[in-house]
């Protein structure tokens, strides 16, 4: 739908005034996350674009924290799954239980009927529990018994997982993966920043408590704008040809990169890319979309959904060094 200058306008009026919540809502989650700007970020993105969030750090790097912080700053339902090797179905999304005043089975529904879901560690769980979550995560409702349930919106699995443990893991199906918008790789603090983590902690910042500040509602209507930000055709043939050059490099100057890529990115990468950048535009208070938006989120939609082989693998090449490549040699509109 072409939007006319206007148009332009009158979305970024809305932005200015809606986008004041997010505002307060990193004001909120700083008051016991120190640091980590870029997580909390990318947390916000999947939050206004309405897209699932893996993130991937060693232990003790505020992941958790972060994700729980943020949905108790929105006043919204939150739920805590923590997945482990002997989890089941029933224990995520609820059951068919005998009521015997009744005489009949009743459903006790699970943990994953709340807004917010944060699986932690995501990786420890079977493949019987991932392909209920899958269904939650892609169709947005559950199925007990012969029943489906719509789940409320705002709907955001918000999963961690630990990169370095291998014991008692399961690595994730790539059809899973490819449902989360983000995967974000939690680096650690700065030193200054974890000086003052040391602090807060030895002092006992425990008795922190966040407030909710922003409702559904206004995170409802975000997503609305966000979704009304302008996206120029240049534009969106920038993220088709990011996309297309991990699938075909050699069209794209890239010839080197073809031995070292299994498969290129999907179609909802290019969907999630849009959106996602979109959503920067708007943490930007801006109603229009601009190349460095895209190039701000693109590893974080690519990095889990590009596939390298062995010979990348052997060569010690990693993921971002490919999407570096591939940013570099694309034309910028």
């Amino acid at each position: 739908m072409l939007q006319t200058a206007e148009d332009i306008r009158l979305v970024n009026e809305k932005i200015q005034s809606a986008g004041a919540f997010i505002d307060r809502l990193r004001a909120e989650v700083n008051k016991v996350i120190v640091g980590q700007t870029y997580m909390i970020d990318r947390l916000l993105i999947g939050l206004l674009s309405n897209g699932h969030v893996l993130l991937e750090g060693v232990p003790g790097l505020a992941k958790t924290l972060s994700i729980k912080s943020l949905s108790l700053a929105v006043n919204a339902q939150f739920s805590r799954i923590q997945f482990t090797p002997d989890l089941l179905p029933a224990d995520v999304v609820g059951t068919m239980i005998y009521n015997q005043q009744r005489n009949e089975f009743v459903v006790r529904k699970g943990p994953i009927f709340a807004n917010f879901i944060l699986a932690d560690e995501i990786n420890r769980a079977p493949a019987k529990v991932q392909s209920a979550l899958l269904e939650a995560m892609q169709e947005r409702q559950i199925t007990i018994g012969e029943t489906s349930y719509k789940l409320d919106e705002p709907f955001l699995v918000l999963a961690t997982q630990n990169p370095i443990e291998q014991e008692g893991t399961y690595p994730l199906p790539e059809a899973q993966v490819d449902r989360f918008m983000l995967k974000v790789v939690v680096g650690y603090p700065k030193k200054e920043e974890e000086q003052k983590i040391i602090r807060q902690n030895v002092q006992g910042f425990g008795d922190v408590k966040i407030q909710p500040v922003v409702s559904i509602n206004e995170v409802l209507q975000a997503r609305d704008l966000v979704r009304q930000v302008y996206m120029d055709e240049k534009i969106e043939n920038y993220i088709l040809d990011i996309v297309f050059a991990t699938r075909f490099p050699e069209k794209y100057k890239l010839e080197k990169l073809k031995p070292l890529i299994a498969y290129g990115g999907s179609p909802r990468a290019s969907i999630n890319l849009a959106l996602a950048s979109k959503a920067v535009a708007f943490l930007n208070k801006r109603a229009y979309v601009i190349p460095e938006d895209i190039r701000t989120i693109a590893h974080d939609v690519l990095r889990h959904r590009i596939g390298l082989t062995y010979e990348a693998e052997a060569e010690g090449l990693d993921v971002v060094s490919i999407i570096d490549d591939v940013l570099k040699a694309v034309n910028v509109p």
